[in-house]
Order: C-alpha cells, then sequence, then structure tokens
C-alpha cells in the first residue's frame, strides 16, 4: 500500500457550534477511523447532550434573524459557498478518500455533485412563491405565503459525506432555517470543513451547527424533546428512520426521511445488452455498492441471462480493489469491519443456500475492511441477499420469463427508492416505469441522481423529497391569509 496521505489543512476538530467560535469541544473526544489501514486517522470532538443544547440555543437565537434575511443575500451565500467547494475540490476529495474510502475519482464525483445542491437552492432561494387569488364567494381575497419551518436537525449517513450535507443544508438555509447537523460517526471530517467553508462564504454565526458525536440516542433525542425545535431531515436505515418518526410525533416535527432501498434492475429480452451491463456496473459499483440507490436485485430475461451474467461478471471481475488514493484503484474498502463481516455473511448464505459465485465471493487478508467485488447467479428468491439491502460490491442475479413477472418480483419488497430497467420498446419503457412501486425510475441509465431532480421514495423508502425545485418545499409552511374585499 502506497504512503498514506497527511489530512488536508484546515480541518475542524472540535464542534462547530456558533461559527466554530465556541469552546465546546470539551474533554470528550473520539476515534475517527481510515477503513482502507483500519488505524486511526485522527480524533475529534464527541458532542453531549448539553452540546445539543447549546446548538439549539444558538440556531434559535438567530432563527428570525436568518429568516428576515433577504433572498437574494441568502442566495449569494450559498453561490459563494458553492465556489469555495469546488475551488477545494481536491481537499475535499481526499478528505472523503481518507475517512470513508471511496477511490479519489469518485470522491471528486462527490465533490460536484454535492456542490450543486448549494448552487442549485442558491438559484431556489430566490424563487420562493404564493399565490393569490378572489374568493370565490366574492368576500374577499385569498393570499398564500410561504415561510421558514424554523430550526432544523440533519441527520446524515456515512456513504455520502459531503453531498448528504448539502442536500439538506441548501435548501433549509434557502428557505430561511437555521439547522444543526449531527454527521455520521464514521465519518465526521468533511462535515465539519463543509461548515466551515459555509462560515468562509458569508452565513452568520449560529445559522448552521455540527456535532459529531458517539451518543447518538441522547444527543438526537434531546433535540427533538425539544419544542423549539421544528424539523428533522434523516438519511439512513428504516429500522433507525421509523423509531425517528415515532419521536417526532410526540412535538408534531416536520419530517422528511430518506430511508432504505432494495432497488431493482430489470434486463429485458430486448435490452441493449452493452448498455445495460454498463448500466449495471454504474447502478450496482457507484461508491463500492453503498449507496441506498445501488442496484440490489437484478432481474434479468432467461433469454438473455447467461451473456449478462457472463460480461458483468467479467466487467466486475476485472475492478482493481486497495486504497483509494492509489491512481490504479477502482473499489476502495468498505466502511468498517462490522459491514464488511454483514456483507460476507450474506454473501455465504446464499451460496450455501444454492446460489453460484461468479467472481469474487470472498473478504481480503490484510489491513483495511476490503470485500471482493462480486456476482451472483442462481439467487434463491427466499435467501436474505434478495431481501435485505446490501451495502456493498456484490451483483445478485435471477432470471425471469415474462414482462408481469419482472414487475411483480420487482415490487415484491417493503422497499420502494428507486428502480432500473433496459428496453428499447418506448411503450414497455412507459408501462414498467408506471407499474413499478418507487419513487425513483432509470429507464436505460444505470445513474439517475440529480440536483435538479426530486429525490425519495415511496412505502418503507421513506417520506418527502430532497432536490428539484420541491426540495425546498420541505422546508417552508404554507400561511393563509384571508383580505377583506
Amino acid at each position: 500500500m502506497s504512503h498514506l496521505p497527511d489530512l488536508p489543512e484546515g480541518v475542524p476538530a472540535g464542534l462547530w457550534v456558533n461559527g466554530g467560535r465556541a469552546d465546546a469541544r470539551g474533554a470528550a473526544e473520539f476515534d475517527v477511523i481510515n477503513p482502507a489501514t483500519g488505524t486511526l486517522l485522527t480524533r475529534v470532538a464527541d458532542a453531549r447532550v448539553d452540546d445539543a443544547r447549546a446548538a439549539l440555543d444558538s440556531a434559535v437565537a438567530v432563527q428570525d434573524d436568518w429568516a428576515a434575511t433577504p433572498a437574494r443575500q441568502r442566495s449569494e451565500i450559498l453561490r459563494r459557498a458553492w465556489e469555495l467547494v469546488i475551488a477545494r475540490t481536491d481537499d475535499l476529495a481526499l478528505l472523503m478518500t481518507l475517512e470513508m474510502g471511496k477511490p479519489l475519482a469518485e470522491a471528486r464525483g462527490e465533490v460536484a455533485y454535492g456542490a450543486e445542491f448549494l448552487r442549485w437552492f442558491s438559484e431556489e432561494a430566490v424563487r420562493i412563491g404564493g399565490r393569490t387569488a378572489d374568493a370565490p364567494a366574492g368576500n374577499g381575497r385569498i393570499l398564500v405565503t410561504r415561510e421558514p419551518v424554523g430550526p432544523c436537525l440533519a441527520v446524515t449517513p456515512w456513504n455520502f459525506p459531503l453531498a448528504m450535507g448539502t442536500r439538506k443544508i441548501g435548501p433549509a438555509l434557502a428557505a430561511g432555517c437555521t439547522m444543526i447537523v449531527k454527521p455520521a460517526e464514521d465519518t465526521p471530517l468533511t462535515m465539519l470543513l463543509l461548515a466551515r467553508i459555509l462560515t468562509e462564504a458569508g452565513l452568520p454565526d449560529g445559522v448552521l451547527s455540527v456535532l459529531p458525536t458517539t451518543d447518538a440516542v441522547g444527543v438526537v433525542g434531546a433535540l427533538m424533546s425539544d419544542p423549539r425545535l421544528r424539523k428533522i431531515s434523516f438519511t439512513g436505515s428504516t429500522q433507525v428512520g421509523r423509531a425517528l418518526l415515532g419521536q417526532a410525533a410526540d412535538q408534531v416535527l416536520r419530517t422528511s426521511m430518506e430511508l432504505g432501498g432494495n432497488a431493482p434492475f430489470i434486463v429485458f429480452d430486448d435490452a441493449d445488452l452493452d448498455a445495460a451491463v454498463d448500466g449495471a456496473l454504474a447502478a450496482k459499483m457507484r461508491n463500492g455498492g453503498e449507496a441506498c440507490t445501488a442496484a440490489n436485485r437484478f432481474l434479468v430475461h432467461n433469454s438473455v441471462r447467461a451473456r449478462f451474467t457472463s460480461a458483468l461478471a467479467e466487467r466486475i471481475g476485472a475492478l482493481r480493489v486497495g486504497a483509494g488514493w492509489q491512481d490504479d484503484v477502482d473499489l476502495g474498502p468498505i466502511i468498517n469491519r462490522r459491514q464488511r463481516d454483514r456483507i460476507a455473511t450474506l454473501v455465504d448464505d446464499a451460496v450455501a443456500a444454492g446460489a453460484t459465485v461468479r467472481t469474487g465471493g470472498k473478504t481480503f487478508d490484510g489491513d483495511g475492511f476490503f470485500y471482493a467485488p462480486t456476482v451472483l447467479d442462481d439467487i434463491p428468491a427466499d435467501s436474505a441477499i434478495a431481501t435485505e439491502e446490501i451495502f456493498g460490491p456484490v451483483a445478485a442475479i435471477t432470471g425471469f420469463d415474462t414482462e408481469e413477472q419482472a414487475i411483480a418480483a420487482a415490487n415484491d419488497t417493503h422497499y420502494g427508492l428507486a428502480g432500473y430497467f433496459f428496453t428499447r420498446d418506448l411503450a414497455r419503457a412507459m408501462r414498467v416505469a408506471a407499474a413499478l412501486e418507487v419513487g425513483m425510475v432509470g429507464v436505460n441509465r444505470g445513474v439517475i441522481s440529480d440536483a435538479a431532480a426530486p429525490f425519495g421514495g415511496v412505502k418503507q423508502s421513506g417520506l418527502g423529497s430532497e432536490g428539484g425545485s420541491e426540495g425546498i418545499a420541505e422546508y417552508l409552511n404554507t400561511k393563509y391569509i384571508a383580505l377583506e374585499a
């Protein structure tokens, strides 16, 4: 393994409260581990309940001023933040590679994608509208306005340390809301650096706080039980999302929930197989499969299944695995040992039940948390790998004979985040897109995320949308004003 790079300069190690100027570091700290080596990367402050209350105090103190800040001014701060993030692409990419593991090329791609939410919502900030109309009875006028919901809490995952922050922070700030972010314990550094960048862009103290913590239950619980908090936005597992929805009910909080996925990837008999393999590689191996939108179940028409499986196994088997900062690496480590072992168990159990390994199917000895890029065929329908979110570099393939079978299998899940399919038939494309019980559909595409499009699921994959013009609405209340005629 090549020499471990140093952390970029200027990455905060303390809690980010009041523009980083509050003395909130305290004595508590926790380790941030490099998943490519399994060794200590650095230590950061470990927020406690008192820190959470201090951050909420700051958010509440400046909420009215921030809401009253002209939309153009909020827009220009977000625009400057976008420029600064792009200017620091190399630093942010290296930081994500060191704390999360993804290869530098993918990390640079995330910087571009994540920064785009800042630019997009800088433009949406000045387009918050309302409406006016004559009352049908002729006795007055109806005026509808949109107002910020108030102080918000964002709980973000480890798999996209920058983009999951900007996708929530961007619309909140654009709408005039203050925000506290609780980043994932595995990847707090990118969010802390993002907070510093936003402060450099002109964001007033107190508008944004970042609280790394090993006590997520205590910190989040304290914030959600405080009546001054008005919204929570969460990205993570459905199990945790359900618990947070229950807590949100006590204070009747506005909620946005982007939860688990079990995305089908359907290859019909009329598909362009070369394009389908390219799409499958992108939909499965982007971010090492550690994405809620990752293709989880490959449903392939039996007439083309052998050719598709062979081609996909060849492409996936050729991926180079290693530390993400090395130039020749296609696939980095899994985020931690626990997740790596979970993936290995899913694969081993599927093989024991009759699945066939076409490539991979093993962990690697040595440092770090690596798992070989894997293709499995003949997946038993009732195996755990067919029903649970894999969240790793494993493609699980089963066959089908009719369009009806494919749709039924695709919808046979509690989840409904994303779905993909490949076909040359336009009528089938429209028919299948309508039939899939998901919030997002990729037609002859393996990557669908776009800051200008709404991102969200149905069923147990969540509530609400992030991105697009829909994203800012999640942070706005509707007010009706009855005007006398």
